[in-house]
């Protein structure tokens, strides 16, 4: 379980899945099987971690006053936008930048603790129930980002075949992005993704996510 697939392997899907257009839509038994996975792990989760949930909303308050929700406006199926909702991790009214730096100073520090165990992707479990999204997908990406890297990333659009997920190959697989190339590079895991799809490659996923959130490895 500690490699899905290398890089080297899926370079070849970028061109191949921009002659075939990837794949379009999950298959009746396919989507059922999606989201009985989104339900199930939804309730589950917000059961299990009702008390980390509740302790991020206290933390939250005392830390950096403010809403606890963060709100933003993401890309959806087929390019459609929606609202993402995130556990607010920044200090409200910080300074403006598609980017997070390495010790950024907008990010208080249990929003440093939660992105590190992507405890600030849970109020995403709302996006879950809605509809919005699946639990495991290429990442909900910034509609201001999607633009940039539409005009300067071919092929970019094929991700949007299918919905995004809270966890994903290429969030496993890679770190947060911070420019361009690392958001070309995060491309080749989102093709290998949607093409390779299965019930399986998710729940190897949702393993090595596991493996992420208690390793602390996010940033």
């Amino acid at each position: 379980m500690n490699r899905l697939y290398s890089l080297s392997k899926i370079k070849k899907y970028i061109g191949f899945l921009a002659e075939r257009e990837a794949k379009q839509k999950y298959s009746k038994i396919d989507y059922i099987q999606k989201r009985a996975l989104d339900y199930s792990m939804a309730l589950s989760l917000s059961i299990c971690l009702s008390p980390i949930i509740l302790y991020t909303i206290y933390r939250i308050k005392k830390e950096s006053p403010g809403k606890i929700l963060f709100k933003q406006t993401r890309v959806g199926l087929n390019g459609e936008k929606f609202t993402c909702y995130k556990f607010r991790s920044m200090h409200e009214n910080a300074h403006f930048n598609p980017y997070t730096e390495e010790n950024d100073n907008r990010i208080f520090p249990y929003g440093r603790f939660m992105r590190k165990t992507r405890i600030d992707e849970l109020a995403q479990l709302i996006n879950i129930i809605k509809g919005d999204m699946h639990i495991v997908g290429p990442r909900a990406e910034w509609d201001i980002l999607v633009n940039k890297y539409e005009k300067v990333i071919p092929n970019y659009h094929l991700r949007h075949r299918v919905k995004p997920g809270i966890t994903g190959l290429a969030q496993v697989r890679y770190p947060y992005g911070r420019n361009s190339y690392d958001a070309r590079r995060k491309l080749t895991y989102d093709m290998l993704y949607i093409n390779k799809w299965s019930i399986l490659l998710d729940f190897k996923i949702l393993l090595q996510t596991i493996g992420v959130v208690l390793g602390r490895k996010g940033v």
